[in-house]
């Protein structure tokens, strides 16, 4: 068998497999796939991002509600209102940023739950505070007495359920993604395997007869998962080429929500790191896959043989 191996190793076509794994039809499902699994690895990538970034603007923002603003406030000898008491505490608070929603957004607030009788509610309603931390995990108990003791009642709100929900969902969304990515990577063994049996029924007589005549499986398993892998290479890496102008596309859209200018990113850090390196990981992946799909067929057809 050591001639054998040195004509393979000069580039002969031994068992035929050119004609019995052409070019084509492997390479166009493997790149199909890896533009598929391209597509599920950036979903992975971006829900991750997202999600960290949701959570953080949950904590990060609080709401206080200051019932009855305009009565006094309490303890108050220059006659202030509980509102105004309550501004003078936040405008001496650092690290945070300030917003009092005016009769139209709290109008829009409660909308969804009173209709368009919000507008004309005659009951008194609290004023409201959004706050936005500097610092998420800012501890928030020393402003919380400083308002109560400037106005008795105030009720600060951190989105602690909203984190806890944003978390479920984004891992909801990265756990879709990696199963389907699993889903492709499953399909594209599948693939693989129907093209190997197909190749393998082509030159069932050469293979039997080579088989016969002393080759061990480790011979013709090799030479159909070389062949397979070399294929799965080509098609994974045109798959990977083909996914990145669409990842780029969809990173552009996106950068204005992660912060990044358009305008200045370049197109290196529109795609994070992470997803580069599964672009790059794609082929190998498709060969390996390739690889071991195309032996563990081999050998199983082989063991069939009398």
């Amino acid at each position: 068998m050591s001639e054998l191996d040195h004509r393979f190793r000069r580039g002969h076509d031994d068992l035929g497999l050119r004609r019995a794994l052409p070019g084509r039809l492997l390479p166009a499902l493997v790149a199909a796939m890896a533009f598929l699994a391209a597509l599920a690895a950036a979903g992975v990538v971006a829900t991750a991002h997202l999600a960290t970034q949701w959570q953080h603007g949950a904590l990060a923002a609080v709401t206080i509600q200051v019932p009855r603003p305009g009565e006094p406030a309490a303890d108050d000898a220059q006659d202030q209102t509980r509102r105004a008491a309550v501004q003078a505490v936040l405008a001496a608070t650092s690290g945070v940023s300030v917003h009092q929603l005016d009769e139209g957004e709290l109008a829009d607030l409660l909308r969804p739950w009173l209709g368009d009788s919000a507008e004309r509610l005659s009951l008194p309603l609290p004023a409201v505070f959004a706050l936005h931390l500097a610092d998420p995990d800012r501890d928030l108990a020393a402003l919380t007495t400083r308002l109560d003791q400037a106005a008795p009642g105030t009720l600060v709100e951190r989105h602690e359920l909203w984190r806890g929900r944003l978390a479920a969902l984004a891992r909801s969304l990265q756990a879709a993604a990696g199963l389907a990515l699993l889903l492709v990577g499953g399909i594209a063994v599948a693939a693989i395997t129907v093209a190997t049996r197909a190749g393998l029924a082509a030159r069932r007589e050469a293979i039997e007869l080579v088989h016969q005549i002393g080759a061990p499986d480790r011979f013709i398993a090799q030479r159909f998962a070389a062949r397979a892998s070399l294929l799965a290479l080509i098609g994974g890496t045109i798959g990977a080429l083909a996914a990145l102008p669409v990842l780029l596309i969809l990173a552009w859209l996106a950068a204005p929500l992660t912060g990044l200018t358009p305008r200045l990113a370049t197109l290196a850090l529109l795609l994070p790191p992470p997803l580069w390196a599964s672009l790059l990981a794609l082929p190998a992946a498709a060969a390996a896959i390739g690889w071991v799909t195309a032996q563990a067929t081999v050998r199983g057809w082989l063991a069939l043989l009398p």
